[in-house]
């Protein structure tokens, strides 16, 4: 088999290609995300994002739109006839003429006066590009909440399967113990087939712990819209967590947070939203003052003549022939036309009167909306300091729980290896103890969680 220059050219290229892709994808499932990483990647990518982004440029196109109805308008218009056919003269006699016309004009109008609907509309606009940050804003809090949850939930996983391995490599321990015990013939087999059973399910509850945390990361890979595999997180030491809570009250956080929440921002806007739908209601029963400018030309050629005229003089009793060509057909035909347009309305089947009685429940509504944001905050603050709370002795509670069941089951083990105890008694003491280990991981987790909840309505949130 023989290859040529250039398909041997061609090969080198293809491979070099390949373990190009082959290296990006290497690098990429090495690489390891940290929680910081992974918020800026979700905010950056996640589709509510995008679509509130958008959201925001068209509110900013409304600021403009609304900002244009302050400037007066202009059209130019222009137009080309032929007129062909006979008519009658002065004298009765028919007439067989053809000619062509043209014209021109431009036409400008302007509002002087129309209640202040155009400066209420401009003001609302503008309002209406504050709402929509604030909208964005709120959504991207409720993403960092998310991604921060599914980051500990990896966290937690993580550590639960290490602590299957270590009760794993227990047990084989044991399971080496107990042969020897039984080779030597210091307990009965039945002892060493209970330890190898203990063993396979240690092994067992390991394959349970690495679904969960295939699971856990595949929920935050999902979050973060990129390929789950391969993916993986930074593994942070999640130091203990003090029992005292950093704050006493749960209203001390719900009074920062009435500042800073943008839910509660957006509430507050839309009473002042409802006020301007009030205001441009009104300006329908108000008066409206336009003003009109317009010029128009024309031009008028006989076909088959000249464009002359004869005009008679009196002074010298003559005739002449002058040019009555384009431009001096466009000179002097050129006129100017303006006007002041005065609207007043009277009555107009009491629609006006109907559209502002509707804005003003508008505003109750929006009032009420307000409150229930404020309830609704409330409530979520309050619960949050209450889990904190309950996170908080339970995570002491597991602290003193497991630091009783290492000391029961290093008692445990001696007396095993004495052999003054059974099997079935060593077992129960270390499921125990598996049990507090995973217990005090869930609600040291638990309790980090809920104290990133409270700090993040305080306004002390911190990805580093």
């Amino acid at each position: 088999m023989h290859y040529t220059v250039n398909n041997l050219s061609e090969m080198k290229i293809k491979i070099l290609l390949i373990i190009a892709i082959l290296s990006v994808s290497v690098s990429f499932s090495q690489k390891k995300w940290t929680l910081k990483e992974c918020v800026n990647h979700a905010l950056e990518n996640n589709i509510s994002v995008k679509q509130n982004i958008l959201i925001l440029e068209l509110a900013e196109l409304n600021v403009k739109n609304a900002k244009g109805n302050f400037l007066p308008n202009l059209n130019g218009s222009a137009s080309q006839g032929f007129n062909f056919g006979s008519f009658l003269g002065i004298d009765g006699s028919r007439i067989s003429r053809d000619s062509r016309r043209n014209s021109l004009s431009a036409n400008s109008s302007t509002t002087l006066f129309n209640g202040f609907r155009n400066l209420n509309t401009y003001k609302q606009a503008q309002l209406g590009v504050e709402r929509s940050k604030l909208t964005l804003e709120k959504i991207q809090n409720d993403i960092s909440l998310f991604v921060v949850n599914g980051y500990l939930n990896v966290l937690f996983a993580k550590e639960n399967l290490d602590v299957a391995r270590i009760q794993a490599e227990i047990s084989k321990k044991q399971v080496q113990a107990a042969k020897q015990r039984y080779e030597a013939g210091i307990t009965a087999k039945g002892d060493l087939l209970n330890t190898q059973s203990t063993a396979a399910n240690d092994q067992q509850n390991i394959v349970t712990q690495e679904n969960i945390l295939t699971l856990a990361l595949l929920n935050l890979s999902q979050l973060l819209q990129i390929p789950s595999d391969g993916f993986d997180i930074f593994k942070i030491d999640i130091d203990s967590p003090s029992a005292t809570l950093t704050y006493n009250n749960s209203e001390i956080v719900y009074q920062k947070a009435l500042r800073s929440q943008p839910q509660i921002k957006n509430a507050e806007l839309g009473i002042q939203d409802a006020d301007f739908n009030i205001e441009i209601a009104e300006s329908f029963l108000r008066p409206t003052l336009n003003f009109s400018f317009g010029a128009n030309t024309s031009y008028q050629h006989l076909q088959g003549k000249k464009d002359e005229i004869t005009i008679f003089d009196p002074i010298t009793m003559e005739q002449e022939v002058i040019s009555n060509g384009f431009f001096k057909q466009f000179s002097d035909n050129l006129g100017y036309n303006f006007s002041f347009n005065l609207s007043i309305p009277i009555f107009n089947r009491t629609q006006s009167k109907t559209n502002i009685d509707r804005q003003y429940i508008n505003k109750e509504i929006s009032q009420v909306n307000l409150t229930n944001e404020k309830l609704q905050l409330q409530q979520t603050i309050e619960q949050a300091f209450v889990d904190s709370k309950a996170a908080a002795k339970a995570y002491e509670a597991s602290k003193i729980s497991l630091d009783a069941q290492k000391e029961a089951f290093k008692n445990a083990q001696e007396s095993y290896n004495l052999g003054a105890s059974t099997l079935f008694d060593f077992d129960l003491v270390r499921t125990r103890l598996v049990r507090a280990a995973s217990a005090l991981i869930r609600a040291k987790y638990d309790y980090v969680f809920k104290t990133k909840v409270l700090q993040f309505y305080y306004g002390e949130f911190n990805l580093d």
